[in-house]
């Protein structure tokens, strides 16, 4: 039996894919969790048409994601923070990926979400860092984010 994908099914394929499969596991399956949906002539049709909006969907993202990434780029935050004594001192606290964000978020006009700030663990020592932004799939740009020390 024919059928679309409606969604990706892991060891099967990929959603808008054409797939062959038993007609038991199509009824009792795929169909009731509407996975798929039968490759009728209309249905291929429209499933083109999806097709074609969502990879037009998906090229206006990614120039989106390139201008903002041309915003951001070269662009450098200061955080002061207590630390300890000497040049290579560890913070008190931390700075984290939701300082970043509100920190960026401030000039801004568009918004960067805590989710697009690829920042493994908080930044826990004094000095100069590259965070990277994840702006899409294929647009990453670096902020520089400096941690100096706190006077007072």
């Amino acid at each position: 039996m024919k059928l679309i994908l409606k969604r990706d099914v892991e060891h099967l394929g990929e959603s808008g894919q054409v797939v062959s499969v038993k007609p038991g596991y199509a009824r009792n399956y795929l169909l009731p969790q509407d996975l798929a949906y039968e490759a009728s002539e209309a249905n291929l049709r429209r499933i083109e048409e999806e097709q074609k909006l969502v990879e037009e969907r998906s090229r206006r993202d990614y120039l989106e994601a390139r201008r903002r990434a041309s915003i951001l780029e070269g662009t450098t935050l200061t955080f002061q923070a207590r630390a300890g004594e000497g040049d290579d001192a560890k913070l008190f606290g931390s700075v984290t990926s939701g300082d970043v964000v509100e920190r960026l978020n401030e000039g801004l006009e568009f918004e960067v979400d805590r989710k697009q700030v690829v920042l493994d663990e908080p930044l826990k020592a004094l000095g100069r860092f590259e965070v990277p932004i994840r702006l899409h799939t294929e647009v990453k740009v670096m902020v520089n984010v400096e941690v100096e020390r706190e006077e007072g």
